[in-house]
C-alpha cells in the first residue's frame, strides 16, 4: 500500500482525527457496542507481542504471536460478554481514559480507505486500593469509507513495554 502524507489542514486528515477523538470518548464510556458499530465486517484488530532485541536482528515484535490477533466476531463476542455477569475481570469495571496524540493521516492508493497513525496513551483505574495503571502505544490504523461514515478495517497496536504491567487486557485500546 503506498501512502501519501496529508497536510493537518486537509479534510480528509481533520475528519480521520474526529473520528479518533469519538472512537476514544466512545471507549471511556464504555459504550462497547456502539465502538463496535465503528468497525467493517472483515475488521482486523491486532497487537502483536513485543520483544527486545539488537538493532542487527530486524524485529521487534515476536513473529507469529499476538496479544489479541481478533476479527469481527470475536471483538463482537467480547463485546457481548461485558454485558454479562461472567465478565468479571471488568466488576467493578475501570475507570479508562484514552488519550489519542500525534495523528498523522495517509493517501492511500484506494480512494475509500485512510491510513491513519496515532500514538494513544491509555490510563486505567480499578476500585478502590489498586494501583492504576498506564499503557503507551502507536496505532497504524486503516480507515474505509462507507455509506454510514468512516469504518475501522484494519488496527495494529503496538505497545512500547516488551513485558505489559496492566493487571489484564480486557479493555480495547
Amino acid at each position: 500500500m503506498t501512502a501519501r502524507p496529508l497536510p493537518f489542514g486537509d479534510e480528509r486528515h481533520l475528519l480521520v482525527h474526529q473520528w479518533l477523538v469519538d472512537e476514544a470518548y466512545l471507549l471511556d464510556a464504555q459504550d462497547y457496542a456502539a465502538w463496535l458499530d465503528l468497525m467493517t465486517d472483515d475488521v482486523r484488530y491486532v497487537m502483536p507481542v513485543r520483544v527486545t532485541t539488537g538493532r542487527a536482528a530486524g524485529f521487534d515484535s515476536a513473529p507469529g504471536m499476538a496479544h489479541f490477533d481478533e476479527d469481527r466476531y470475536s471483538l463482537g463476542r467480547r463485546v457481548a460478554r461485558f454485558a454479562t455477569e461472567h465478565a468479571w475481570t471488568e466488576d467493578p469495571p475501570s475507570r479508562l481514559r484514552h488519550f489519542v496524540t500525534n495523528v498523522r493521516t495517509f493517501a492511500t492508493d484506494s480512494a475509500d480507505e485512510l491510513l491513519a497513525e496515532s500514538a494513544v496513551l491509555l490510563f486505567r483505574s480499578r476500585g478502590d486500593v489498586r494501583e492504576s495503571a498506564l499503557l503507551s502505544a502507536g496505532r497504524r490504523d486503516v480507515l474505509r469509507r462507507t455509506a454510514a461514515g468512516l469504518r475501522l478495517a484494519h488496527r495494529t497496536i503496538t505497545v512500547d513495554e516488551s513485558v505489559l504491567r496492566m493487571q489484564n487486557l480486557a479493555v480495547f485500546l
